[in-house]
């Protein structure tokens, strides 16, 4: 018995043929000059005439082969297409994680909607923002924010002061340098916030996208080994068409 993921193989191929045959179908029956033919014969007016030998053109085209030959092709389309198209409506299989079944009994064709949809969530979940690993984070009941432990700090003002170089003398005044020196007026008591996410969460979400896209592709493989019954639908449409 023929196996979907057969059928789906020479799908391609089998597409790009009939692509190639039709197109030259249309080029043949577009050229007037390959399906014309003619033949002619001279006779002189007399025997004392100029003999001329007999002409004549073959026609190269014909439009009734041109079209066996494009249903033939097309033929082989409508019943791969058609054979895959039936066996996608009864292609099913489960989407299995450790021995937990997520989905069960899924047509193939969502199966392939999964893949697409969870190959964008993985990119969305690997980017998620984390939290800086520098701090040490609790989490908030009453915000549900990630908060740090508070820090204090000291708040300074640079205060001017004096530094005499040189003491006044009755020829000299005082040489008086002036610096500042940071004196504490206060404290400050922080808190961070962050709506960011544990990397220890990010880490486990990512890798329940990675095992549910493993299993989605094992459950297609399974799906797609599905036997099928060859369609037979191009005769019945060519035979209505060009019979």
């Amino acid at each position: 018995m023929t196996k979907l993921n057969q059928i789906i193989a020479v799908e391609k191929g089998v597409k790009s043929k009939a692509l190639q045959d039709v197109t030259a179908a249309h080029h043949k029956v577009q050229k007037p000059a390959l399906m014309a033919g003619i033949s002619r014969t001279y006779q002189p007016k007399d025997e004392e005439g100029e003999q001329l030998p007999p002409e004549s053109t073959r026609v190269q085209v014909q439009a009734e082969d041109v079209l066996r030959e494009m249903s033939a092709s097309l033929t082989r389309l409508f019943d791969v297409t058609a054979t895959k198209d039936w066996a996608n409506c009864t292609a099913r299989a489960d989407v299995t994680v450790d021995g937990r079944t997520i989905l069960a009994d899924v047509p193939v064709s969502y199966l392939l909607f999964l893949e697409k949809q969870l190959t964008d969530l993985h990119a969305f979940v690997k980017k998620l923002p984390t939290l800086d690993a520098a701090e040490s984070w609790n989490l908030d009941p009453s915000t549900d924010w990630w908060k740090t432990d508070p820090v204090r700090t000291i708040r300074t003002k640079k205060v001017p002061r004096n530094h005499v170089k040189a003491e006044a003398t009755d020829k000299h005044p005082a040489q008086v340098e002036v610096y500042y020196e940071d004196v504490p007026i206060g404290y400050w008591t922080t808190v961070k916030f962050s709506g960011a996410l544990p990397a220890r969460r990010v880490n486990e979400l990512v890798e329940r996208v990675e095992k549910l896209q493993q299993a989605v592709k094992f459950a297609r493989e399974e799906a797609n080994g599905t036997e099928v019954t060859d369609q037979r639908v191009g005769d019945a449409v060519f035979g209505y068409l060009f019979g």
